[in-house]
């Protein structure tokens, strides 16, 4: 990885964390996108321990759209080129809750926010080719389906519905991304970590969390599918696929779907205001 440039949603703790830190030991200049905290500053100091080039954090809010887009701007402002993008970060909220824009809030922050900033930093992306764009879903995507007025909220709210639904439109995200790039050199690939003990539950009740801090696996090796799909020369023109805990799998077959891809893709450009 080295001389890469590696941006990264979600980069300050659990799987974004330790992918951060593998990269940037493997030589990668590492650019976190996260919000300015002490966490993140933490974050930083860990990956500064083991890697040559400094990271930094480009500050951002995902569930701003202004903010992703003043990421967006920060970032090209700053560099020419980037080798790789990892949407990394999501949010599982127990309780209805709406983005600065409107929307709900997994909807939003897991699906929009990182169509946004990818769309926005395309150009960037191809012309710094050979690039890859790594999106992080769930195998739960395979029991999601896309209810697009419930993009402004549910009439009856379930966690687990908006999370299943926020990762099927992942999926059909990083499939459509990857036949709009065709013959680009830019490959866009989808991943399941794992049942990982990460930040995202930390919305759910105490002794949720407690039960699974003991059954998940941990971000360690949740997060090793993420630098695979990041860094193996053996996937280096691997588009469109999907890996479950480093391992190739069909992904649901509604992403064969190139109606509803398209579908997804003109109702979320519109959502986000992009021409």
């Amino acid at each position: 990885m080295r001389g890469k440039r590696v941006l990264i949603t979600g980069g300050n703790s659990g799987i974004g964390l330790v992918t951060s830190c593998a990269l940037a030991k493997m030589g990668a200049e590492v650019v976190l996108a996260c919000r300015d905290s002490d966490k993140t500053t933490n974050a930083l100091a860990a990956i500064n321990a083991v890697g040559d080039i400094e990271a930094v954090n480009l500050p951002v809010d995902l569930a701003s759209l202004q903010s992703v887009r003043a990421l967006a701007a920060n970032f090209l402002e700053r560099y020419d080129r980037l080798d790789v993008l990892i949407n990394n970060a999501g949010t599982f909220p127990a309780k209805p809750k709406l983005t600065e824009d409107g929307y709900e809030m997994q909807i939003g922050v897991n699906h929009l926010a990182p169509f946004l900033l990818t769309n926005l930093l395309l150009d960037t992306i191809k012309a710094s080719a050979p690039a890859r764009i790594v999106t992080v879903t769930s195998m739960l995507h395979k029991k999601g389906a896309i209810d697009f007025d419930a993009f402004k909220g549910y009439s009856k709210y379930s966690a687990q519905a908006a999370y299943n639904q926020s990762k099927l439109a992942n999926v059909l995200f990083g499939v459509e991304l990857a036949q709009r790039l065709d013959g680009a050199n830019v490959t866009s690939n989808v991943l399941h970590p794992g049942a990982v003990a990460t930040d995202i539950v930390r919305d759910m009740p105490w002794p949720v969390r407690k039960i699974i801090g003991l059954v998940f696996i941990s971000p360690e090796k949740g997060a090793k599918t993420t630098i695979m799909l990041a860094s193996d020369e053996a996937l280096a023109e691997v588009s469109g696929s999907y890996y479950n805990q480093c391992e190739l799998q069909d992904y649901s077959p509604m992403a064969d779907d190139a109606s509803l891809r398209n579908k997804l893709w003109d109702v979320s450009a519109a959502a986000v205001g992009l021409d």
